[in-house]
């Protein structure tokens, strides 16, 4: 509830909303339940008992048309939200006070979550980090998100809500940081003996700082190949931030399509070749020669019968 992005900024802001709207019966509620326990309490001889009484047309007007009209506005606020806010939505403002210039092109960040330590690649910068991530204040930032083994969940509360990162899957982000700082970022599902350690600093900087910060990262000197990711991606714990100086351009793909051993086949190709094979049945089963023998064979099996 402290956001300093602006998709954070909007969800907070929804929830805000959508709060006191629900109190809007809540209180009502509460305050009339404590009000009739003391009005009608037994020892008040005062209180008007009218046993016979079953019916108020007023009352239920209110009873039935106040939670409806709720029901309703929240019902728009939801529909609005989710498209408004929908994660695979590109950014269309940088803060409710700036609409984003035209021709802005977004930062990408391809997000790994590994047991237990995540890796974030910058393929434009040809960089890449273990659990450390920065990114300039006021620019759009498409995060590409996926995970090596099992489901995890990519969350920076200060920047927008959580995403899911499962293996063989991407999934995406467009958020943006609007106030320098440093904040936290996590693992918000469950994944194993080392969830708990599963956290990173999130770096929102100015643009001169940022690249500075890249060039430090191209002066590591190491660079982040097939060999060294398998390397990387075995289980560890409480993994110390590192940076790497390249990249393999395909690294991500592979890591997606899991392929990233010698020898194994990527899931796209395998995808691709079963489409190929479902297609070359398919106008076999229509050929003339395939026409042909179905009726031969149709026609023998009658005549067998």
């Amino acid at each position: 509830m402290n956001p300093s992005g602006d998709i954070a900024a909007q969800q907070a802001n929804l929830v805000v909303v959508s709060t006191l709207l629900m109190l809007l019966i809540v209180v009502p509620v509460i305050a009339l339940t404590l009000f009739f326990a003391w009005r009608y309490r037994a020892s008040n001889t005062s209180a008007t008992y009218d046993p016979d009484w079953d019916h108020s047309t007023k009352l239920e007007l209110v009873i039935w048309g106040a939670p409806l009209l709720i029901i309703i506005v929240l019902g728009l606020l939801t529909w609005i939200s989710t498209h408004k806010l929908d994660p695979y939505r590109p950014l269309s403002r940088i803060d409710e006070n700036r609409p984003l210039a035209a021709g802005v092109k977004p930062i990408e960040i391809q997000v790994v979550a590994l047991d237990w330590k995540w890796l974030f690649i910058y393929p434009e910068q040809g960089i890449a980090t273990v659990n450390e991530l920065v990114t300039p204040v006021d620019v759009p930032v498409r995060f590409k998100i996926t995970a090596s083994s099992v489901m995890n969940s990519f969350y920076i509360p200060a920047l927008a809500g959580q995403i899911y990162a499962m293996p063989s899957m991407e999934t995406e982000l467009n958020a943006v940081i609007n106030k320098v700082g440093v904040y936290d970022g996590f693992s918000a599902n469950f994944s194993g003996d080392g969830f708990s350690h599963m956290r990173f600093k999130y770096h929102g900087v100015s643009q001169g700082d940022f690249d500075q910060w890249v060039q430090k990262a191209k002066g590591a000197g190491n660079t982040l190949d097939r060999v060294s990711y398998l390397e990387l991606e075995k289980p560890s714990e409480r993994e110390p931030v590192r940076h790497y100086a390249g990249v393999s351009a395909d690294l991500y793909e592979a890591i997606l399509n899991r392929c990233v051993g010698d020898g194994k086949t990527c899931i796209n190709k395998m995808v691709a070749d079963d489409i190929v094979r479902a297609r070359t049945a398919a106008e076999l089963c229509f050929t003339p020669q395939a026409k042909t023998f179905s009726m031969k064979t149709e026609n023998a099996s009658a005549n067998a019968n």
